[in-house]
């Protein structure tokens, strides 16, 4: 009998060593050196925020707040809830409709991001000029840029892909801003047309990990960047 239990004491630690190799694995897809991050909104379902937690390479979590001017995220209060009860560094952010009317967009970003539930500065996704001319979309953006840094105090950190940079934002327009930039299926770091510095790079948007089912975007810091930068000021 005793023979029995050791040999079933030994396959039951074999099967945690692997099961702990395994779960190492998923969290990184690259090298696993840097201060890595999520972001997440309700398309992601239920997150067992515990699991995400325990995991720790994953230092941050940005979540959907806002869309436009009057789309709230359906998971936003639960998830910034229960991801800073896990104990991660929660930030928000806001998908920004450049044909909506910007003093709307901030009612409904401030409404749900409040100051005394943030960890980082917040986010602006920044994915579509909504064809507007350039000059248009130019003037509607950083309207609503100066909004958000008079209503947070500080500037936000600006989302988008490499090229939708390179084509609408390069030159000098918003220089004065953090970059995470997200540029998929590729080892290599993303490179700016103008150079411009990068604080974060989102390297795919087919992560996974334990907690959240199905693909999950995942970022990290780039170079000598670091969490301090995006500390929400209050």
């Amino acid at each position: 009998m005793n023979r029995i239990i050791t040999i079933i004491s030994f396959f039951c630690i074999a099967l945690s060593s692997f099961a702990q190799d395994d779960w190492l694995y998923e969290q990184c897809e690259d090298t696993c050196k840097h201060i890595h991050g999520i972001d997440l909104s309700h398309y992601q379902g239920d997150v067992f925020w515990q699991a995400v937690g325990d995991n720790r390479k994953m230092a941050y979590v940005y979540l959907k707040a806002t869309e436009g001017g009057d789309n709230i995220d359906s998971r936003y209060a639960d998830n910034i809830r229960m991801a800073k009860a896990a104990g991660l560094k929660v930030g928000s952010y806001h998908f920004f409709r450049p044909k909506t009317a910007v003093h709307l967009q901030l009612e409904n970003f401030t409404a749900q991001c409040r100051p005394e539930d943030q960890d980082l500065i917040p986010m602006i996704d920044i994915e579509t000029t909504a064809k507007l001319s350039e000059e248009a979309f130019t003037d509607s953006l950083m309207s609503f840029l100066q909004l958000i840094e008079e209503y947070y105090h500080q500037k936000p950190l600006l989302y988008t892909g490499r090229n939708f940079y390179n084509k609408y934002l390069s030159g000098g327009l918003v220089d004065e801003y953090k970059l995470m930039i997200a540029m998929y299926n590729t080892d290599e770091e993303p490179v700016l047309i103008d150079d411009r510095d990068i604080t974060m790079w989102q390297y795919t948007g087919k992560g996974s990990i334990n907690g959240v089912k199905g693909y999950v975007d995942k970022s990290r810091f780039v170079g000598k960047h670091g969490l301090r930068e995006l500390r929400f000021r209050r």
